[in-house]
């Protein structure tokens, strides 16, 4: 098979990024983001954009589809799979390899399995009718459209009303027909085994608030993003924001933010296997692998 799209795939804290540039270095590619918080602009310390990781020797890689949109802004899977399809197409046409890196396993397969998504309008009628409904009423009415995977969409009622919304949509118009190129992925995923991953989360939170994530949760609101907007984004943004409008004490902030990195690390390996069950061959490497060794277990697959 000649592959013609690289896919470098982990949960979080696992080095995706770091190995992705070099891999872009080495097959002289450019770097798509499939990470559903990096689109924003500003929201640098909290979705580990790493930004200064993609200047390698003074040459910076390019990248795409990161600080693309303001804070506030409620960009979604459909507005994914279209921004990829332009950044795929315009890498391709001048003779360089695509490569997507992240995490966000919906976005992964909507643009390795091309879904025919389409844009859903606001229904504000159709919203206000589930406004008294509790979270788990709204689960159960979620549930009647679809099996649900995506644990975000049951976060908080906003966004439980929004995917009913969508999947209510879709249940009442035929999908619309979405010009999607023919892929060749060879993807590699990045591993560690459950305490590693654990500890590297931990340390990776503590320098991240060490370097001024909380300032940064304050400069987002002082600019006009509303607490709730960041609280929409969940994790880091979710605890950090409670934490400055003074719902949690620091100690609080972190131990809750900690425990749900953790749990957000786990339900991404469930999708990645998830994403193995149902077709997708992902090569894992050893995430303790020296950084010159995965890139030549990668290259020796690619010219396999």
């Amino acid at each position: 098979m000649q592959y013609n799209l690289l896919v470098v795939l982990g949960a979080t804290a696992t080095g995706k990024t770091g190995l992705a540039v070099n891999l872009a270095k080495h097959f002289d590619a450019e770097i798509i983001s499939a990470d559903s918080r990096q689109i924003y602009r500003g929201m640098d310390l909290g979705t580990g954009k790493d930004i200064e990781e993609y200047t390698i020797d003074g040459q910076e890689i390019p990248h795409h589809l990161i600080d693309i949109a303001d804070a506030g802004y409620k960009y979604n899977v459909y507005e994914f799979q279209r921004d990829f399809v332009e950044a795929f197409e315009d890498i391709q046409s001048r003779n360089r390899l695509p490569l997507v890196c992240g995490g966000t396993g919906m976005y992964l397969e909507a643009c390795l399995k091309g879904y025919k998504l389409i844009s859903v309008p606001k229904d504000q009628d159709f919203r206000d009718s589930l406004l008294d409904k509790s979270l788990d009423e709204l689960g159960e009415i979620l549930r009647g459209y679809k099996e649900v995977h995506n644990n975000s969409d049951l976060e908080t009622k906003k966004r439980a009303i929004r995917a009913i919304e969508i999947e209510r949509y879709y249940a009442t118009h035929p999908e619309v027909e979405m010009k999607h190129p023919e892929l060749k992925p060879l993807l590699i995923g990045i591993e560690f085994d459950r305490e590693n991953r654990r500890s590297r989360i931990s340390q990776r939170l503590k320098e991240r608030l060490d370097s001024g994530m909380v300032e940064e949760v304050k400069g987002l609101i002082e600019s006009g993003v509303s607490p709730e907007d960041l609280i929409y984004y969940g994790l880091e943004y979710k605890f950090l924001t409670r934490y400055v409008i003074g719902e949690l004490t620091y100690d609080e902030m972190f131990t809750q933010l900690e425990i749900a990195i953790h749990q957000f690390a786990k339900r991404q390996m469930t999708w990645f296997r998830k994403m193995e069950r149902s077709g997708f061959d992902i090569h894992w490497l050893d995430g303790f692998m020296p950084l010159e060794e995965k890139i030549k277990e990668v290259e020796k697959l690619w010219n396999a």
